[in-house]
């Protein structure tokens, strides 16, 4: 039997071994029926019984005969695999669609179908295929659901072929195999205004233009589709060939996201550890801020900034925040905890420019690592910190989350320097967190006498 995987690739056919592979394929069903031919032939020897010898051939020929018929049937199956969807939040379940087709002339026996499956994503599925003619072919499906994020393999298939009367049975695999990214839960955020907000795109945008009025005189070559209105005939004489005036350059807001992910910061694991909740709040906000047509940023304490794809490492241009979004996504899909001990490396990457809103998610700080928090917000129109503090998440969750008091000093440290700051407790919201920072900031600057809404 030869079996081909997704894209027609061949599998392994187990040809090498001939007579040994067939044998290994006996069922204990065959591996009876030898015994008891051997058995009944090795009596009738002594016994002298020609009858009992007869019936002995019988038993014992009857499976090598099934396992020689079996191994040397030649028809070819072909498989694929399509995951829906490829990529899945945690908790969510997937459906995998199997295809088989028969692509050879003779139609199959009896098919037993096995997709390898991690163990986390759940048991793994088997089918029965009855006779599948020539040409023909079959359709199955399962569901699979994972509460911890990554990606994870599925495959190789396997096929399991059996004669009519059970008593060999052979197992060939495809080689090909899939990937299923298990990604953060994301959690729908209010469309609130943050303060740094109001640089670029956004609810609060304004267009920063060219000194010269609305549209930039410095003319360019004509591209097609270019308004026609907008054609400088001046330059085109000049030139001799068409010219147009440039568009207003607009300067799109950014929001940088940095995630704390020090395995000093946080205790325990699962998916409801603080560490998961850190990585889905900040998978949260670079979606909300995506959808909101930010430019951003994902940032981690190592000073890794995810995804470079601009020459300053921001992503989220219109016709790009969705595959900016799965960058994102598949990159905090395999986060985990880093070595290291400081957010030294964080703070040299955004004080090398200026990142816009600033929202962290931290994990315990001492008071070196509070006060070079507190020195980033020199470099952001406006910065919010979520900080799960670990002895908060021993204790039962809060009925109302809220803003920390200031107890502390690295977080008043924090607060001082201009930060909204708000405590983690286990179990609690984002989006009502993220309210609470909105009516935070509003309370701030109608204390402060700074600019309202």
């Amino acid at each position: 039997m030869t079996t081909a995987g997704t894209g027609q690739a061949e599998a392994d056919r187990g040809e090498k071994g001939g007579v040994r592979t067939a044998l290994a394929g006996l069922t204990t069903r065959g591996r009876s029926f030898l015994a008891a031919g051997v058995a009944a032939a090795v009596c009738s020897y002594v016994l002298g019984q020609a009858d009992l010898l007869r019936v002995g051939l019988l038993l014992a020929v009857l499976p090598l005969v099934c396992a020689t018929v079996l191994y040397r049937t030649r028809y070819r199956v072909a498989g694929s695999r399509r995951l829906s969807p490829a990529r899945v939040p945690a908790g969510s379940e997937a459906r995998v669609h199997l295809r088989m087709d028969n692509v050879s002339r003779l139609p199959t026996g009896l098919l037993m179908l096995q997709d390898w499956v991690p163990y986390v994503l759940g048991p793994r599925p088997r089918f029965v295929l009855d006779r599948v003619e020539a040409g023909g072919r079959r359709e199955v499906s399962y569901r699979v659901r994972s509460d911890l994020r990554g990606r994870y393999p599925l495959g190789p298939l396997q096929l399991r072929l059996t004669d009519p009367f059970g008593m060999c049975e052979l197992t060939r695999s495809f080689s090909s195999y899939d990937t299923l990214t298990v990604i953060p839960r994301v959690e729908p955020l209010a469309p609130v205004r943050m303060s740094g907000e109001a640089k670029g795109y956004g609810d609060g945008r304004q267009r920063s233009l060219a000194l010269a009025g609305e549209d930039d005189v410095i003319p360019r070559g004509y591209r097609y589709g270019d308004d026609l209105r907008r054609v400088h005939w001046r330059s085109t004489a000049r030139y001799g060939e068409l010219m147009v005036r440039r568009e207003e350059q607009p300067q799109r807001a950014r929001c940088t996201v940095l995630l704390d992910t020090r395995g000093i910061a946080y205790e325990g694991a699962g998916p409801d550890s603080a560490f998961e909740w850190a990585v889905a709040g900040a998978a949260s906000v670079l979606v909300h801020m995506l959808e909101r047509g930010f430019s951003v940023r994902l940032l981690t304490d190592t000073g890794n900034a995810v995804p470079g794809e601009g020459g300053d490492g921001f992503a989220g241009a219109s016709q790009e925040s969705a595959d900016a979004a799965g960058m994102m996504m598949d990159t905090l899909a395999v986060i985990d905890h880093s070595d290291g001990a400081g957010l030294s490396r964080a703070f040299d990457v955004i004080r090398g420019g200026n990142e816009g809103l600033l929202v962290a998610f931290l994990g315990d700080l001492d008071e070196e690592q509070a006060a070079v928090v507190a020195r980033m917000r020199q470099r952001s129109g406006g910065a919010v910190a979520f900080v799960l503090d670990s002895g908060t998440w021993t204790r039962e969750p809060s009925d109302v989350p809220g803003p920390l008091d200031g107890s502390g000093e690295r977080l008043r440290m924090l607060r001082e320097a201009g930060w909204t700051v708000l405590g983690v407790p286990r179990g609690a919201s984002l989006d009502e967190l993220w309210r609470h920072a909105d009516r935070e900031r509003r309370g701030v600057a109608a204390t402060s006498g700074g600019e309202g809404p």
